[in-house]
């Protein structure tokens, strides 16, 4: 999968992209993560890439020209899923992620300031939200969708089974797939910590029931 950044702020992904699950994702090869800066594309040599609304209002707005010509000066853009990361956008949700997770490249673009010009938005395949309530850029809500979908990637984590009974993933017991739900109570070593003691049931060796017993948990941990 590649995935292309446009952003106003590079420096943001740096450390993000350099550690845990996003940089083992790229090591292996089965990822390939791209930032590119908007300013490159401004429309002069001050770097603009931004300019006051007609009709009045607060805040700036990013102007069409930059992310028309940043879209397009990717290489494979017009097979490539395109996102606008906005306010305005459909709440991301983990159905969606195991959907993009399929896609062979995307090209996701932060939004800034009081948004982008309306005359860009047919530019794109999709917009998408992390969210109600307001951030300073679309780089925070960039990382959360990446990663989300990253990690769905096959061999990307040591366990693909690892993203099957992860919250908000389809809970399956006995290969019927349940509802999405929250992950479960999970323990490790030592057996008895501060008087509590890890439930008898997950020492039982009997996996039939221990599947049962994390559905419940499961279940109500949803509220249901």
């Amino acid at each position: 999968m590649l995935i292309d950044i446009i952003t106003l702020f590079t420096g943001s992904f740096a450390g993000w992209l350099s550690q845990s699950m996003v940089k083992r994702a790229q090591a292996k090869g089965e990822v390939r993560i791209n930032t590119i800066q908007l300013r490159d594309f401004a429309i002069d040599e001050r770097g603009t890439v931004d300019e006051r609304p007609f009709g009045g209002g607060p805040g700036m707005l990013i102007r069409p020209e930059p992310i028309f010509n940043a879209l397009k000066s990717i290489k494979g853009e017009k097979k490539a899923r395109k996102i606008l990361l906005t306010a305005r956008g459909v709440r991301f949700k983990q159905k969606r992620a195991e959907e993009l997770c399929r896609e062979e490249h995307l090209i996701l673009v932060c939004g800034h300031y009081e948004g982008v010009d309306e005359r860009v938005r047919k530019l794109f395949d999709e917009e998408i939200s992390i969210g109600d309530y307001v951030l300073t850029g679309g780089e925070v809500a960039a990382m959360a969708v990446v990663e989300t979908v990253v990690r769905l990637v096959p061999g990307v984590l040591g366990k693909d089974e690892s993203s099957k009974e992860e919250s908000f993933s389809l809970f399956s017991v006995g290969g019927e797939k349940k509802a999405r739900l929250l992950e479960y109570p999970q323990y490790t070593q030592p057996r008895e910590f501060r008087g509590e003691k890890v439930p008898e049931i997950l020492l039982s060796g009997n996996h039939e029931r221990i599947k049962e017993w994390r559905l419940k948990k499961a279940l109500k941990a949803r509220g249901g």
